[in-house]
């Protein structure tokens, strides 16, 4: 039943940031660009419910974005799901109590999610290709994305360890007789 709960309150939270990304940010770019909360958030999910809930949630909610946004379905689900299988391989690897790790973590995640949507953009698109530009746009997302990370960083530190606990630890009974 808490586990039920939990995934219902990060689906919840995931319509929050959907807001968030749709109205709030909108206000406040860096040079015309957004902060990407949805790397964020299914990395939090990879990192600290892991990799089943990071999978499954990444490619459901991909696919919600892409029916909702109007894009080429497929793109973001995939990739969001491979960034929670990778949140998985993150956590068992390097530790998350460090804010530079989690900071290395997104900006890699970062760039995984932004160079496979434009190569998947240039493959089936037949868009022009101009590195310099996706570049310097991938730079200022990067940049906010650790701006974001910087300011809620003990929010999501404090979250994650109730996720872990919630996901991740097992209550085993033993009975003795």
């Amino acid at each position: 039943m808490k586990k039920i709960l939990a995934i219902l309150i990060l689906i919840l939270s995931f319509f929050i940031l959907y807001f968030l990304q749709a109205n709030f940010f909108t206000w406040f770019t860096i040079a015309g660009v957004q902060p990407n909360l949805f790397v964020l958030f299914i990395l939090f999910v990879g990192l600290f419910a892991g990799k089943k809930l990071g999978l499954i949630l990444g490619i459901i909610l991909g696919f919600y974005m892409d029916v909702i946004i109007g894009r080429q379905i497929g793109i973001s689900g995939i990739m969001l799901g491979i960034i929670g299988l990778i949140g998985e391989y993150l956590d068992k690897n390097f530790s998350k109590e460090s804010r530079v790790t989690i900071m290395l973590m997104l900006a890699g995640c970062t760039i995984i999610y932004e160079v496979g949507c434009y190569v998947f953009n240039v493959i089936t698109l037949s868009v022009n290709i101009e590195v310099l530009y996706f570049i310097r746009i991938l730079c200022i997302e990067v940049i906010y994305n650790l701006i974001l990370v910087i300011v809620l960083y003990p929010l999501l530190q404090k979250l994650g360890h109730v996720l872990e606990e919630t996901f991740k630890t097992k209550n085993i009974l033993t009975r003795y007789f």
